[in-house]
């Protein structure tokens, strides 16, 4: 019988799904966004590394390029969610991912008690992980944003001291910086989802298995299927 599922090659990478049998998880401007939010997070981090860090400010030196990358990086942060929000199927996702169902409790319930298997932890597009990921992150990033203002214009809010700024944003970038990597750690365990945020697409098999409550909403006519595939 032939295998409609993605298979994963010996480097840890899936490869494409039949394309008879898969279905489109992100579309290109949601791609898009989330690679240049990647990109803007990592240039934030390598660059605030590079300044708070000594032996590494003293390997790499150019003190004022990375400044002037760190905050402008950390300016531009929303511009790619901004910008998202013109796509429909963006907007659809945002409303997945803030709406918290039944199921998603259930999910965190399973993980709690450590049920591995994927019949004990259901999800729709998103899983309840997923979810506060995303409203962690988004937090987060306003609040680094406003932390960021106020060490920039010291003036801003005369009431906070650039020193209390300085605190929360330290503190607060090394939070982002272990979040981060646990969100890399997971993405590199599921070469499958990678897929899909490569190439829009995964297989129906790892949909029903991980997704399966999302995989039965999709259907012809709903926006991922409208929106324009490039």
């Amino acid at each position: 019988m032939r295998s409609t599922a993605g298979s994963t090659t010996p480097s840890g990478t899936a490869t494409p799904p039949d394309p008879s049998d898969r279905v489109r998880r992100f579309t290109t401007a949601e791609r898009w966004v989330h690679r240049a939010t990647g990109c803007l997070m990592l240039v934030c981090l390598v660059t605030a590394a590079c300044l708070y860090l000594g032996p590494l400010a003293l390997l790499v030196g150019r003190r004022h390029l990375m400044v002037t990358l760190h905050e402008w990086s950390g300016i531009m942060l929303p511009l790619p969610f901004l910008l998202g929000l013109l796509s429909p199927a963006f907007r659809a996702d945002l409303r997945r991912i803030n709406r918290f169902a039944v199921y998603d409790r259930q999910w965190l319930r399973a993980v709690r008690r450590r049920r591995m298997s994927p019949e004990a932890r259901p999800a729709g597009k998103f899983n309840a992980g997923q979810k506060l990921y995303a409203g962690w992150i988004a937090g987060a990033v306003l609040v680094m944003m406003s932390t960021g203002l106020l060490m920039w214009f010291t003036g801003l809010l005369p009431l906070i001291s650039r020193t209390s700024a300085i605190f929360v944003h330290d503190l607060l970038a090394w939070a982002i910086t272990f979040v981060v990597l646990g969100h890399m750690r997971k993405a590199h365990e599921d070469p499958e989802a990678r897929l899909g945020m490569r190439t829009g697409y995964v297989s129906r098999a790892w949909a029903r298995r991980y997704h399966s409550r999302w995989l039965g909403e999709e259907r012809p006519g709903s926006v991922s299927d409208r929106v324009d595939k490039g």
